[in-house]
């Protein structure tokens, strides 16, 4: 066994190595903030596909579909190994340390695959075939930067940009330690950018699995698929809702519909799912959502719902222990923590009020700034960052 001792080295919001104890004691937390089961054992749990497994709400949706419910079944990511240069990736070990928590009898296997691949739609059908025979439960949760179509071969790119004109707004920004507002703008996306993100982002992917599910009879009666959305405040919607990933996002929940009229017959439904404010790999990439989120949580504190809350939520009105919250446009929705009335005006007074004077007493950037690292694995308590660390940790046996 080889151990080594790592440092971080990050530039900004991106960090080149991953601490493999702190990223299992990320996970750690994740189950022990997620309900242990409150009923008997009544047997084997239903069988859930995850795709998206290893991070953000796809990884709390596998803690807490694990966790509480005891499912069975199969989560795929898409992850890199260690190298003689870097660690392998925060999902990477994540994942190990789910499996290591799912137990040796635990029936949940890890796939890394790439999702948008026939191939990885071959391999986990088949496994999920010999395995269980049908599937109760499929959850899409999946941020890419970049999607091959299988038909075409032809590489997306998504875009992060306005639709229609520029986009001029404050920013989170640190130099070393040191938190600033400063201010960026970006030009409008021309037509084959947003067409791009919609390949990307949108539902494609999502339909084609549910298709191959359905075409191999895989689709158990009473069959029940979600994909995570946002939707988010005005103050970010030019460069989220009414940009180009929000033209990524209203394609998903288009797809959403056309599922819904195409699972009804067998029993099934479809629906997104509008979950509330998180940091991850994905958000953190996007212009303005850093110095939103940490007036929110300034505003908040613990009234900040985590994403293990948030997918136990789910998970309750997936499995018929509560009733779905769905909107008008039959999503359903878990953000009404963030998008109270009363919780996005003092928000919008804490964004007005902004600046690099202001941002201590306005903004809680200590903690966003842990929260980035703690994607990586780096700044969570009770973790040693001086001793040396076993870098190398096998995949997940079993597929």
């Amino acid at each position: 066994m080889t151990l080594r001792q790592i440092k971080p080295g990050n530039r900004g919001f991106l960090y080149v190595n991953s601490h493999p104890a702190g990223c299992a004691a990320v996970v750690d937390e994740l189950w022990q903030q997620t309900p242990a089961p409150s009923g008997p054992d009544t047997g084997a749990g239903p069988v859930a596909l995850i795709i998206g497994s290893s991070a953000g709400y796809g990884l709390a949706a596998t803690v807490a579909a694990l966790r509480t419910h005891g499912m069975r079944g199969l989560g795929i990511a898409f992850e890199a190994p260690e190298t003689e240069r870097r660690t392998a990736s925060g999902g990477w070990y994540r994942t190990a340390r789910t499996a290591e928590l799912a137990g040796p009898d635990g029936d949940f296997a890890f796939l890394n695959a790439d999702a948008f691949s026939d191939a990885a739609k071959e391999q986990a059908l088949d496994h999920l075939a010999a395995r269980y025979g049908r599937v109760d439960h499929l959850v899409y949760s999946v941020a890419a930067p970049r999607r091959t179509d299988p038909a075409t071969g032809e590489v997306h790119h998504s875009a992060i940009k306005p639709l229609g004109s520029a986009y001029r707004a404050k920013t989170l920004q640190f130099d070393g330690d040191t938190p600033l507002v400063g201010s960026l703008e970006l030009d409008p996306a021309v037509d084959a950018e947003r067409d791009a993100t919609v390949q990307v982002m949108g539902g494609a992917d999502w339909k084609l699995w549910v298709d191959a599910l359905t075409d191999r009879g895989l689709v158990h009666p009473g069959f029940h698929t979600v994909a995570l959305t946002y939707v988010g405040s005005d103050l970010t919607a030019p460069i989220y809702r009414a940009g180009t990933i929000g033209a990524a996002k209203q394609h998903l929940e288009d797809t959403a519909r056309r599922l819904q009229q195409d699972l009804a017959p067998l029993g099934g439904q479809a629906h997104t799912v509008v979950a509330g404010a998180a940091v991850t790999q994905a958000s953190t990439a996007i212009p303005s959502i850093a110095l939103y989120t940490s007036l929110l949580r300034a505003e908040l504190g613990d009234g900040f719902r985590s994403t293990a809350q948030q997918a136990t939520a789910l998970w309750q009105q997936l499995t018929g222990a509560a009733p779905l919250q769905l909107d008008e446009e039959q999503r359903i929705r878990l953000d009404g923590w963030e998008m109270d009335e009363e919780v996005q005006a003092a928000v919008h007074a804490r964004w007005a009020a902004a600046t690099t004077d202001t941002l201590a007493e306005l903004a809680d950037t200590d903690w966003f700034r842990a929260q980035v690292g703690r994607l990586y694995g780096w700044h969570v308590p009770g973790t040693d960052y001086d001793a040396p660390v076993r870098t190398t940790v096998p995949w997940p046996s079993g597929i």
